[in-house]
């Protein structure tokens, strides 16, 4: 009898559990949206950052006027920003910057269409973990999703910016002028998978703040359906 006890508590309790994991699939009561609803919802928010802060970065000095993403030199570079500084190379060392920026720029703006598929692969368990998550959330499914394609399209592209944009003759120049300064140690960094790392630092950063905008300014929530769609997080 023990046994048979056990058993039923046993069914009971996976009853119950999936009978909460068709009610966590439920549309939320009271607002009429549907598990379809709640995902384009979302993929509607990270459009929407893509669109308004992602795109900022791909237009001329969209990260070097930018103080949030600039990319400043490497740690191993800022002794030739010193150096040229020094001996008043300070429009030199200026340059310089700029053109790793403007790399940037340029990688930004030919890889958007890979957080556009990320968006559009996003199922409702994706959404509705998005949405009761935090501030950051819809920011971090993106960058599980798309950091390692991303790096590997920005590479190239940066390297390639690099010479469109000159930047490879820039600090070429820069850092034979460094190297020849007397008492120096010579450096030879790699630039292409530092300004990499930076540019996807720098999109990701523009895309959460977005994501804070749409999450805690209803001002920013622009659509019928974000606004519906996030006043769920509001009430949780």
């Amino acid at each position: 009898m023990k046994k048979i006890l056990v058993f039923i508590g046993i069914l009971s309790l996976s009853a119950c559990a999936e009978l909460q994991t068709i009610a966590d699939n439920l549309p939320q009561e009271g607002y009429g949206l549907s598990n379809d609803d709640i995902a384009n919802g979302l993929k509607q928010a990270l459009d929407k950052g893509i669109d308004e802060q992602v795109q900022k970065l791909t237009q001329e000095n969209g990260f070097y006027e930018n103080s949030a993403v600039k990319i400043l030199l490497p740690e191993e570079l800022r002794k030739v920003e010193k150096g040229l500084r020094d001996i008043g190379l300070n429009s030199l060392a200026d340059e310089g910057i700029k053109a790793l920026n403007r790399a940037a720029e340029d990688a930004v703006k030919e890889a958007t269409p890979i957080f556009i598929s990320a968006v559009r692969e996003m199922t409702f368990t994706d959404a509705k973990n998005i949405l009761m998550g935090d501030n950051r959330a819809a920011t971090g499914y993106l960058e599980s999703k798309t950091t390692n394609t991303l790096y590997q399209k920005f590479n190239p592209v940066i390297k390639n910016s690099f010479n469109k944009v000159g930047a490879d003759q820039i600090w070429s120049n820069l850092i034979q002028k460094y190297n020849s300064i007397p008492l120096t140690q010579n450096v030879n960094p790699d630039l292409t998978d530092y300004v990499t790392s930076k540019a996807l630092e720098g999109v990701f950063t523009m895309i959460a703040k977005e994501e804070v905008e749409i999450r805690n300014n209803y001002s920013s929530r622009t659509t019928d359906l974000l606004r519906k769609v996030f006043a769920l997080q509001d009430n949780r």
